[in-house]
């Protein structure tokens, strides 16, 4: 590729609404452009660099037995409804009428896709299967942001395993997870591997992959010494026991003027330490009124919730509703004298007496609450967030919470949507087995800008040879000078008959320029070709990563470019 002939419409200033940094260099150096909110435009740059990344998923799928799919991106109503995600998936889902007024959606996952075909599959004999697709799917976020890093179309290669039972289940969920593995590296990143929720897609294990970066929304919680990691939605620690007085006979109701949070309270003379409060919340779980309880001075995870709640619909109580409910507004609120209401208190409370709640009358609250004797409590869950430096759960560390960016999520899903589709086969005995499946997802464009996180520094992208556009770029410093266009194009010539992705940079512009923007598109090997190096017999070679120079000769600059490309292939 000549770079005068190309698409690559480079920019000197970052966009103006990008925060993340793959954001602003992404659209800086011209991969992409925006069309609307979570919607963008790849530019041949950008394509390129896509198809290599997809080019790398598709080879380690192969290898693990994977069969390549193509699903369409639009379902009927039906096959949702059957899973029972039609209405659970909420306002995400992109819904539309044909003009027969048939209810269709455009496809945020597949898993109800690809059970219904597995339906097709009969005996124990044709298992195990593991098929995948690149698809496009369809998000509606309340609000995307970050570029490539939320948005309501990208493509994902989903994968799906049938096997006959769990301990099929587990060997294909193993195999995903090293080719997981395998991707990462060749992405040029490392990630860490953690417990995750498994959400909406339902089943009973999941394990996210992460990438630790700022630009992420995950946080996860991470043990140096024992390797246990997990999401702050999932993870687990280990708090110290606190030891309580013997507090009062009957709780004592006292005044608390202008208090309404945790921290006015423990502030306020004659108050409790945050440690020593109970915290009210109160949802409204499948339309009922139930009180969730946590220490004061802890964050309730509403997924730790939703995980071990089962429910259609929950939600936080409104103001009004809670005032209705228990005669006061949130900051004076308890459950003490409520028997009449369903009570879930977090596991750290469990024992704990002479602790302050609300009385449920604005103003005041109640101090000597021995949870035992005083609440009625009718389960005792583990609901609240870990925090920085509490003990790890493995008896390793304390544990470090830190922001991550999610890359890739693998989930056990059972027989949730084999049963739903009927997918069942018949095992050695002749009886009917419903299939079970796991679900796995990668998401292209998140990838993409997450090698960029990864791949950068204060002059632009640095791309692994994997996913760069182009693997060379020779910059012609006087293409109008006869002997240095030659010369560059003897080489450009000698790389592209190599089998190596080369672009020549022929523009007529200033040097200066085209090591600005070949730095800024961020190829991994640049070669300058101008006449002084011509007089000497050398070309300059310059390795992206590291700012690495050195003259190569002119007769064995070819093979020497080719050696240095491929041995960063994999």
């Amino acid at each position: 590729m000549r770079w005068s002939s190309a698409f690559i419409p480079t920019l000197r200033d970052d966009p103006t609404d990008a925060e993340a940094v793959s954001h602003k260099l992404l659209v800086r150096a011209g991969f992409m452009r925006q069309l609307m909110a979570g919607h963008y435009s790849m530019t041949p740059l950008g394509f390129r660099s896509l198809r290599k990344l997809e080019a790398i998923v598709r080879e380690e799928m192969e290898k693990i037995g994977g069969q390549e799919f193509q699903l369409p991106c639009m379902h009927p109503r039906e096959i949702w409804e059957k899973s029972g995600r039609w209405s659970t998936m909420g306002d995400e889902m992109f819904r539309l009428q044909d003009r027969k007024e048939a209810d269709v959606a455009l496809g945020m996952t597949h898993e109800e896709i690809f059970a219904f075909h597995a339906a097709e599959l009969r005996s124990y004999k044709s298992l195990p299967q593991i098929w995948y697709q690149f698809q496009s799917k369809f998000r509606d976020e309340a609000r995307p942001k970050s570029g490539l890093l939320r948005v309501r179309e990208f493509t994902m290669k989903d994968s799906y395993s049938f096997d006959l039972d769990e301990a099929g289940l587990d060997h294909s969920f193993d195999r995903h997870f090293e080719a997981y593995r395998r991707m990462f590296k060749r992405f040029g990143f490392e990630i860490v591997a953690v417990e995750a929720s498994s959400g909406s897609m339902g089943g009973n294990t999941s394990i996210e992959f992460m990438l630790r970066t700022d630009a992420g929304e995950d946080w996860v919680a991470g043990c140096g010494g024992c390797g246990y990691a997990a999401n702050v939605e999932k993870a687990e620690s280990v708090i110290p026991e606190i030891a309580d007085g013997e507090g009062l006979a009957e709780p004592e109701k006292f005044p608390t003027p202008g208090v309404k949070t945790i921290d006015d309270l423990a502030k306020m003379d004659g108050g409790a330490a945050g440690d020593r409060q109970i915290k009210t919340l109160v949802y409204k779980i499948d339309e009922k009124d139930v009180l969730i309880l946590l220490r004061g001075d802890h964050q309730l995870s509403e997924q730790k919730l939703v995980d071990q709640v089962e429910s259609e619909t929950m939600r936080p109580a409104e103001p009004g509703e809670i005032k209705k409910l228990l005669g006061a507004l949130p900051g004076s609120l308890g459950a003490v004298g409520r028997g009449d209401l369903f009570v879930i208190a977090d596991l750290a409370l469990q024992g704990r007496k002479d602790m302050v709640t609300g009385a449920n009358e604005d103003g005041f609250h109640l101090r000597g609450v021995d949870l035992a004797r005083d609440i009625d409590v009718k389960g005792w869950l583990d609901l609240r967030e870990v925090q920085n430096g509490e003990a790890c759960p493995m008896g390793g560390k304390g544990l470090e919470v830190y922001k991550t960016l999610e890359v890739g999520h693998i989930f056990k899903l059972g027989t949730k949507y084999s049963e739903a589709m009927g997918a069942t086969v018949q095992n050695e005995n002749g009886e009917s087995v419903t299939l079970v499946m796991g679900s796995y997802g990668i998401g292209l464009e998140r990838n993409l800008a997450a090698v960029v996180e990864a791949n950068h520094d204060e002059n632009g992208i640095c791309w692994p040879v994997n996913i760069a556009p182009y693997e060379v770029c020779v910059t012609v410093v006087k293409p109008k000078d006869v002997e240095c266009h030659e010369a560059g194009e003897r080489l450009y010539e000698k790389l592209s008959e190599s089998g190596i992705d080369v672009i020549i940079d022929d523009r007529d512009e200033r040097p200066g320029v085209k090591f600005k923007d070949a730095d800024l598109v961020g190829f991994p090997y640049r070669v300058t070709i101008g006449p002084k190096g011509l007089a000497d017999g050398v070309f300059e070679f310059v390795r992206r990563r590291d700012g690495q120079k050195r003259d190569i000769p002119i007769e064995h600059a070819a093979e020497t470019i080719v050696e240095a490309v491929l041995d960063e292939r994999s």
